[in-house]
């Protein structure tokens, strides 16, 4: 039998702050968003009660759409165009235009009362995203200065799942997810010395994460492939340069030449 114990040393939990935002376009562009003050996000479920005899007897919730609100100092300039200000000519934009879909990536910090913020973090996606630029603020000079902040009201196209209603937020706890599987996701997102960054769809990022205890081959989409031994049991390092890969699923297509593909464990 156990009791229960409140504010054990390292469990006083909190979440602040937002960092590493990133930008992602239709088309792959991928560039660092400076500046990002702020992401809210809510859903407008509704609230049907039922009532018998004056006695309130059923409540039913129906899930509802996303929409968010995005807040920045400043932002990338590619933003301009997917919230309808496309430039016409160098240095010249018409506002007013039909927007574009795009994705964001960013991360909220978690904190505790041992490490801080440095404790972990959340790693969050929006994808298939549209705005719409909020009235700007634009004031005379005062004695302080006092930057502008822009804010853009998003919705979101929800992206279809199995076994989920469809969605457009997923988030991925650092102090939770298995570190390998996360520096993974990280490297796709953020870009590595192999491969440019860029924005994983639903099923690939979703099928990183449940490959724990998996041996996972990554297309790195240059003609490289990475390989990920969440088991620690199919790869051996001969030398430091070369290496061993067993027990995996391979299928050779001719002496010299094989594939190699992601392996569940037994």
């Amino acid at each position: 039998m156990a009791t229960l114990e409140w504010d054990k040393a390292g469990e006083k939990l909190y979440e602040a702050g937002v960092d590493r935002g990133v930008l992602y376009l239709t088309d792959g562009t991928s560039v660092p968003w400076n500046g990002l003050r702020g992401v809210e996000e809510s859903y407008d479920r509704e609230t049907q009660v039922f009532y018998l005899d004056g006695v309130k007897f059923l409540q039913k919730m129906t899930p509802g759409d996303f929409s968010g609100k995005i807040r920045a100092f400043t932002y990338p300039e590619e933003l301009d165009g997917l919230v309808g200000a496309d430039e016409v000519a160098q240095g010249m934009r018409y506002h007013g235009q039909p927007p574009k879909s795009f994705h964001i990536s960013y991360r909220t910090r978690i904190g505790n009362d041992l490490e801080g913020t440095d404790h972990g973090y959340k790693l969050h996606i929006l994808y298939n995203l549209m705005a719409v630029v909020d009235p700007v603020p634009y004031a005379t000079f005062e004695a302080s200065l006092t930057p502008v902040e822009f804010a853009f009201t998003v919705t979101g196209t929800p992206v279809a799942t199995d076994g989920h209603r469809p969605v457009v937020h997923i988030s991925i706890d650092s102090t939770k997810a298995h570190p390998e599987v996360l520096e993974q996701v990280e490297s796709i997102l953020y870009g590595s010395d192999i491969s440019n960054p860029r924005l994983p769809d639903l099923d690939e990022i979703t099928s990183l994460m449940e490959m724990f205890g998996s041996f996972v081959v990554v297309d790195n989409g240059d003609g490289t492939w990475t390989g990920i031994d969440l088991a620690d049991q199919f790869i051996t390092m001969d030398s430091s340069t070369q290496f061993t890969v067993t027990n995996v699923d391979a299928a050779y297509l001719d002496t010299d030449t094989y594939t190699v593909s992601t392996t569940n464990p037994d």
